[in-house]
């Protein structure tokens, strides 16, 4: 518990730095989202109609301490007032028709290049300087060189404009009215297999070489050649032995992509146009949209320090060791 609590106060120290960032960041952008709006329009407003605007969107005008302490309680009161480029729809609403999405998109490449990348590291260490070992070692290295813009848009390329078997954006098909059907689902699913692939091709190299690397400094400790001296089977050894106390590494780096996805691969949800929270900044970004850009920056915020509280617990349900110390 002692341990808990110590994280627990070093994190809630961290989310105040993060959201003091947060607040300062918007600020440093040259423009303001009012007049980016209307210039936009090609039109003008008078003076007393540009102060209402700004009161609406709830945009504080005094001192910036004031505007600080204003935004301080809009963080903890979860009102994170309307959105400016979706008006009248709230931060709120937005990031949370965005939000399952990313989930869907991220997640689930995240949790497939982690299985796959660990699972392909563990035999590529086991049988090191092999042929297998010899061909995914150098691949995997070479796929965390290439920038995820590129496999993005040769994935885009090839098989949306050249071969033609996949949807080149979106979630879903457009025509389609969303609900829990066979035919929403089965068009959300073939819509997200290439989005989904790209990402996991970006991912898949970390984990391997992560987990090949420690899995031979694990080969030589002395539980290991102790496990193949009783004559415990091969695959008890490799993994049990092992690749249990390899995963430790890879764990962190785990939960850290967990945390980040919730930001949104924004690169790749741009590339796909893919209705996600990468997007969603992305917007923010380019409409000056301050209240979506900080919504989404406290969404990225909370999940990477959330992530890294729990790797922390993790590590010592996974090391018996930490928790003796």
């Amino acid at each position: 518990m002692a341990f808990v609590l110590r994280r627990l106060g070093f994190y809630i120290a961290a989310f105040f730095i993060a959201a003091t960032i947060n607040f300062i960041l918007p600020r440093l952008m040259p423009g303001n989202p009012i007049d980016i709006m209307f210039a936009q329009a090609t039109t003008t407003i008078p003076p007393e109609a540009r102060a209402a605007l700004i009161e609406t969107f709830g945009f504080a005008t005094g001192p910036l301490h004031e505007q600080y302490f204003a935004y301080l309680k809009s963080v903890f009161t979860g009102d994170l007032g309307y959105s400016i480029r979706y008006y009248p729809q709230t931060v709120n609403e937005r990031l949370g028709w965005a939000l399952p999405w990313t989930l869907l998109l991220a997640g689930t490449a995240t949790v497939l290049a982690f299985a796959l990348g660990s699972l392909i590291g563990v035999f590529a260490a086991w049988k090191r300087g092999g042929g297998f070992d010899a061909l995914v070692t150098p691949a995997s290295l070479a796929l965390q060189a290439i920038p995820p813009l590129v496999i993005a848009i040769l994935a885009l390329f090839t098989f949306g404009l050249v071969l033609r078997w996949l949807p080149t954006g979106y979630a879903y098909n457009p025509s389609l009215d969303p609900g829990f059907n066979l035919t929403f689902i089965g068009s959300v699913f073939f819509h997200a297999l290439m989005p989904v692939f790209s990402l996991m091709i970006v991912f898949i190299g970390g984990y391997l070489v992560t987990m090949r690397n420690n899995m031979i400094g694990q080969l030589g400790e002395d539980h290991v050649i102790m496990g193949l001296a009783k004559g415990l089977s091969e695959r008890r050894v490799k993994f049990n032995y092992a690749a249990r106390n390899a995963l430790l590494p890879s764990v962190t780096s785990l939960g850290l992509t967990l945390g980040a996805i919730l930001g949104g691969s924004l690169v790749t949800e741009v590339v796909f146009n893919y209705p996600g929270l990468g997007q969603m900044l992305y917007i923010g970004i380019v409409t000056r949209d301050y209240p979506l850009i900080q919504g989404q920056l406290l969404i990225m915020t909370l999940a990477i320090l959330t992530a890294n509280l729990i790797v922390d617990l993790a590590y010592v349900l996974l090391d018996p060791r930490l928790r003796r110390a």
